[in-house]
Parts: structure tokens; sequence; C-alpha cells
């Protein structure tokens, strides 16, 4: 294949414009919810993102490196905090005490979008669940009008409304029955 024929694109199928248009109904999402987040949640999630980057660990490895040298005489600066280093020692300490708000506060954003994922991902597969459903009760209504003969036990399950908490609980037992089994 030469490079001509690799940088050329084919005929856009309709599952491509389908894709297309999800991918930019999800990103104008994101972006309403960036602007609805407003500048306290932007600040904590600048600061953990630059507090978890090589940046970071760099600007500390040199800081403290500084730190020590200065107060061991050996920069021709005076000692302002001597071996144990208290005050350095305090500083990191309320660095980390904030570091961990805000990584908490990121934290609990993108917990609250992943739930909010999980909802979706939810709804949408309890929608296509029914929707198939309905789908084989109509299509055992056309074998039958067809006068097609059928005696499959599994079509005859699938046919049945699934029920959410049904599903749950069944988890539930399975879950109990693993429990017993370690158990013994």
């Amino acid at each position: 294949m030469n490079d001509k024929a690799a940088q050329t694109p084919g005929p856009r199928s309709e599952v491509c414009d389908i894709i297309e248009r999800n991918i930019v109904k999800l990103t104008n999402l994101r972006r309403k919810a960036d602007k609805q987040r407003g500048l306290p949640g932007k600040v904590a999630d600048f600061i953990t993102d630059f507090s978890g980057s090589l940046p970071f660990v760099y600007l500390h490895v040199g800081w403290f490196g500084f730190w020590i040298l200065a107060n061991t005489g050996k920069l021709g600066i005076e000692p302002f905090d001597r071996f144990p280093y208290g005050l350095l020692t305090m500083i990191v300490s309320l660095e980390a005490i904030f570091l961990s708000a805000f990584v908490l506060i990121s934290q609990n954003r993108l917990s609250d979008e992943a739930d909010q994922r999980a909802n979706l991902d939810l709804q949408i597969g309890l929608l296509t669940e029914h929707e198939m459903t309905r789908v084989l009760r109509m299509l055992d209504e056309v074998r039958e009008k067809l006068g097609i003969e059928s005696q499959d036990r599994e079509l005859q399950q699938l046919k049945k409304e699934v029920r959410p908490e049904d599903v749950l609980a069944e988890i539930e037992r399975a879950q109990e029955r693993l429990l017993d089994r370690k158990k013994r």
C-alpha cells in the first residue's frame, strides 16, 4: 500500500457518524461540567495534577537538597534550620496536609463523575435489555404467525422481562454460595 492510499480515508459509514456524534456530545457534556466546576475545583485539580508530576518531584529534590546544603554551611549561608531540620519538617508536614486535601477534593469530583457514568451505563443497559426483550417477543409472534414450531427453552426465558432487583438478588445469592464454599 502506498503512502497516499494510507492517508486517504475511505467512505465513512453511518456507524462512524454515530460514533462521532456521540463523541461530540460527550465532549460537550465534559466541557459544560468543567465550566460549572468553579474556581476552587479547578485550583484543586491543577494542584493535584501538578503534585502528581515529575516536575513536582524535581522541584522538591532541588528544594530539599538546597535546604540541607544551606543549613550545613557549605553554601556560605548562615544556617537557619540546623539538623534535624525542624522548620523543614513542619513545612513539609503542612504541605502534605494541604496536598492530601486537594487530592481528596479531586478524587471526590472524579468519583461523582464515575457514579454518573455508571448510572448512565446502567440506564442504557436496562433500556437495551427492555428493547431486546420486546424484539424477541415480536420475533416470536412473527414465528407463530408463520406457523414455525419452536421448542427453544432459552428463547422462552429470554422473552421474560428482567427486573434489576431480581438480578441483584441472584448476584447476592451467588456471592453467598461462593462464601459458603470458601468457608468449608
